[in-house]
């Protein structure tokens, strides 16, 4: 995946809404919401419609051709 990016969490998890926006990969929650919603995001190339999703390092997200690894 070209210009995928590592970004770092504070501990072990992250849910998936709030992922999207410290990665930048969505400007507002709401923007998540919305694109989560629609399948418009993949987790390890799965798409998955729960904004709560817990993510671990090395779980790799992608909207619209965007993609962040957690790190």
């Amino acid at each position: 995946m070209a210009g995928m990016r590592d970004v770092p969490i504070g501990g072990d998890m992250i849910r998936l809404g709030q992922f999207l926006k410290i990665a930048d990969l969505v400007d507002t929650g709401g923007e998540g919401k919305i694109l989560i919603g629609s399948g418009d995001v993949t987790v390890n190339g799965e798409v998955d419609q729960r904004r709560g999703r817990q993510l671990h390092r090395g779980d790799v997200v992608e909207v619209l051709g965007r993609s962040a690894r957690v790190s």
